[in-house]
C-alpha cells in the first residue's frame, strides 16, 4: 500500500473508535487547542479565537499545542492562562488539516472522546488535497476564516462548515519607528512581507519586486525622478526555506533603494512596521484570508493586492488598489500546492501603475488610506465574529 493509502486507512480506523459527543459529560464551554505561542498565522488564528470567546464571556480554556517544528514561538499574550486541563465539551482545534492526524495521535484519543470536535482550518485554493480528506472523519464540523475557504471545503463534506471571519485590532508603538528598523525617514516606502513557512511562490514577492522596479527603476531617468522612493522586503522565519533569502538577494541591488530585512520581530514591531511604511503590497497568488493586508488597512496604510481569494471579502476597489490577474496552472509541486491546481497570477503592469499613482497623487492616496481604515475598523471588529461563535455554540448545545 502507498504511504498515502496507509495514512487514510489509519485515520479511518482510528476515527471510527472516537466516542461520540456526549452532552452532559463535560461542562458546556470551549477548549481552545492550538499553537498559542506561535508567531505565525496559525498562532494568530488561535489567539483571535481566544479573543472572540473573551468578547462575549464564553467559558473556555487555552491549551498550547503545535506540530513540530512549529516555527518561532515567542508570543506570550496568553501565557498566564495556559493549561493542560480540558474541562469543556467542545474542542476548537487550530491545527491544519494536513497535520490533524498527527495532532490526534499526539494529544490522544481521550481529548476527542465524548466531545464535539471542531477543526479551524484555512486553505488557499479552490480544490482540497485528496490526501487530507480523511481528516474530516476526525471532526464534527469545520470553521474557516472566510467564505472562500468555506465554499471550497463544502465540496468535500456533508458536515457543517461555518465561516468565522478573522478579526483584528493591531497595536503599533511609536518606539518602533523607522529608525528602529534602520529605514530612511525621507523616502516613500513600499513594503512586502512574508513568512518562509507560507511558501514563497504563493506569496509571490518576486512579482511585487518586479512591479516596483518597473515603476521606479527601469532606467536612469526614472531612478533620478523617483530617488526618494524605496522598497522594504521583510522575510520572517527564513530558516524554514534557506533558498528564499538567496532568491530575493539575487534579484535586488543595494543601489536600488531596496531594504532587505530578515529575522523574527515581535507582533508589536510587525504592526509598527506596517504603520511606518507608506504602502503595503501583496501580489499573492492565493490567500485563505490575508491577515497582514487587513492589519495594514486597519492601521491606515493603503494596500495594493491581488483581487482574488480570501482577501476580497474585506477589500474592494473603494478600500484598496485591487490588481487584476490571470488564473494559471501550477507547473510543478510547490510544497502542499500541487501541480495541476490553479491560482492567480497578478498583472505586474497594473501593480506598477498603482505604485506610481499612490506616490504621485496625494488625494488618491488619502482616499484609499481612509476608506481602507474605516472599513477594516468597522467590518473586522471582534463583536461581529464573537456573535457568530456564541450563536454556533448555542446551536451545538441546544441539539444536545
Amino acid at each position: 500500500l502507498s504511504l498515502r493509502r496507509q495514512r487514510q486507512m489509519c485515520i479511518r480506523d482510528r476515527a471510527d473508535t472516537i466516542e461520540k459527543y456526549a452532552p452532559g459529560r463535560y461542562k458546556e464551554g470551549a477548549n481552545i487547542i492550538g499553537n498559542i505561542k506561535g508567531d505565525n498565522g496559525l498562532g494568530q488564528s488561535a489567539r483571535i479565537m481566544c479573543s472572540l470567546l473573551d468578547e462575549n464571556n464564553e467559558p473556555h480554556v487555552i491549551r498550547d499545542f503545535f506540530v513540530p517544528p512549529g516555527g518561532s514561538r515567542t508570543n506570550d499574550m496568553y501565557d498566564s492562562r495556559l493549561t493542560t486541563q480540558l474541562p469543556y465539551d467542545v474542542n476548537i482545534i487550530h491545527v491544519n488539516a494536513s497535520e490533524f492526524m498527527v495532532a490526534y495521535l499526539s494529544l490522544g484519543k481521550d481529548v476527542w472522546d465524548y466531545r464535539y470536535n471542531i477543526g479551524y482550518w484555512a486553505w488557499e485554493l479552490e480544490t482540497f488535497p485528496e490526501e487530507w480528506l480523511p481528516a474530516f472523519k476526525l471532526v464534527d464540523e469545520v470553521w474557516t476564516p472566510s467564505d472562500f475557504v468555506t465554499n471550497t471545503l463544502k465540496k468535500y463534506t456533508d458536515k457543517p462548515v461555518v465561516t468565522v471571519p478573522h478579526c483584528i485590532e493591531p497595536v503599533a508603538s511609536a518606539q518602533y519607528g523607522r529608525k528602529h528598523f534602520n529605514l530612511p525617514e525621507d523616502k516613500f516606502l513600499f513594503l512586502i512581507m512574508f513568512n518562509s513557512g507560507s511558501v514563497m511562490e504563493r506569496k509571490n514577492p518576486l512579482a511585487a519586486i518586479k512591479a516596483f522596479k518597473q515603476a521606479f527603476l527601469k532606467d536612469e531617468a526614472t531612478k533620478n525622478k523617483y530617488k526618494d522612493v524605496g522598497l522594504v522586503i521583510k522575510i520572517s522565519e527564513s530558516e524554514l526555506s534557506a533558498d528564499d533569502e538567496k532568491i530575493i538577494s539575487s534579484v535586488i541591488d543595494k543601489e536600488d533603494n531596496i531594504y532587505f530585512m530578515c529575522g523574527q520581530i515581535n507582533k508589536t514591531e510587525v504592526n509598527s512596521l506596517l504603520k511606518d511604511v507608506d504602502v503595503y503590497v501583496s501580489l499573492h497568488r492565493s490567500e485563505g484570508f490575508g491577515l497582514v493586508m487587513a492589519e495594514a488597512m486597519y492601521l491606515g496604510t493603503p494596500v495594493i493586492a491581488t483581487a482574488w481569494s480570501g482577501n476580497t471579502e474585506f477589500m474592494n476597489d473603494d478600500t484598496a488598489c485591487m490588481v487584476g490577474y490571470d488564473m494559471i496552472e501550477l507547473d510543478k509541486d510547490y510544497d502542499v500546492f500541487k501541480k495541476g491546481n490553479v491560482w492567480a497570477d497578478a498583472h505586474i503592469d497594473e501593480a506598477a501603475d498603482y505604485m506610481v499613482r499612490l506616490y504621485e497623487d496625494k488625494e488618491y492616496y488619502n482616499t484609499k488610506a481612509g476608506n481602507g481604515q474605516a472599513y477594516a475598523r468597522e467590518h473586522l471588529a471582534y463583536k461581529r465574529s464573537a456573535d457568530i461563535v456564541s450563536e454556533r455554540l448555542r446551536q451545538i448545545h441546544s441539539k444536545s
